[in-house]
Formats: C-alpha cells, structure tokens, sequence
C-alpha cells in the first residue's frame, strides 16, 4: 500500500497524509506537533494499524473466509478501522464528505493492502478441515 500510494503522489503531487500521526497522538493523549515533528508517530500508526489489521485477515482466512471474497469483506473492514478510529478521536471526516477523487484514491490503496494482505494470509495460513459432502450413491470417502 506504502508503494502505491508513492507512485500515485508522483502522479497527483498530493503531499504526505499525517492522519496517522494525528489519530495516534489523539489515542495515546500526546500533545500536539506540527507534522514535520510527527514521521515516527505517523509511520507508527500506518504500519501498526496494517500489521494489527493483517492478524484480522489471518483469522478470517484460518476461519475459512478466504479468496477475494475475503479479501473484498477484509477491505470493508480495514475502512471501517481507519474510519472509526480517525472519527472517533475528531481527526478524520465522514468519508462522504470528502472530495470524489479522495474518496476514489482512498478505496483504491485499501483494495491494494486488503487484497495482498488476502493472497499472503491465504496462501500461510491453512484453512478449517473439512470433510467431502457426501453425494447421493456416495460414502465418504468411496465412490460409487
């Protein structure tokens, strides 16, 4: 996600986001900074929270939630964690109340993460055994 999101500043020239460091701050009551003081905090909160947030997508694919179904209901659940977070503590806005291309930007970074996250959690983790379902004129385990 880090990269991506670097290749796309490239791009838009959109600066550095420092939401991280300022939701951060807020949890953990620190005074306040200016940004250019915040990088530890910030990449503290980025990857921690991306680190915390990958152990959710370990259990969901030890669970048996897996595949980009899984990925796609583990990105919902990565935005709901930066959401409510960064709201909780006044930091961040509704996410409808920013620009579209925000918005788009935004989702797009969370797909990349939530989706590679997914192919990493389900290719390490083993999902829940389970046995065949057995078909009419079938035993488990014999075929007719």
């Amino acid at each position: 996600m880090t990269l991506a999101e670097k290749i796309e500043q490239l791009f838009t020239h959109r600066p550095d986001s420092y939401v991280p460091a300022h939701t951060l701050e807020r949890l953990l009551g620190l005074p306040h900074k200016p940004d250019e003081e915040r990088l530890g905090l910030n990449w503290t909160m980025h990857w921690g929270q991306g680190i915390l947030m990958g152990v959710v997508r370990g259990l969901m694919a030890e669970l048996g939630v897996r595949g980009p179904v899984g990925s796609f209901l583990f990105m919902n659940v990565r935005l709901l964690s930066d959401q409510t977070l960064e709201n909780v503590t006044g930091v961040g806005a509704l996410p409808w109340t920013w620009p579209k291309d925000e918005q788009v930007i935004d989702l797009i970074h969370k797909g990349i993460y939530a989706f590679t996250t997914g192919i990493v959690a389900d290719r390490l983790i083993a999902g829940p055994a389970s046995e065949p379902v057995p078909r009419a004129g079938w035993t488990v385990g014999k075929k007719p």
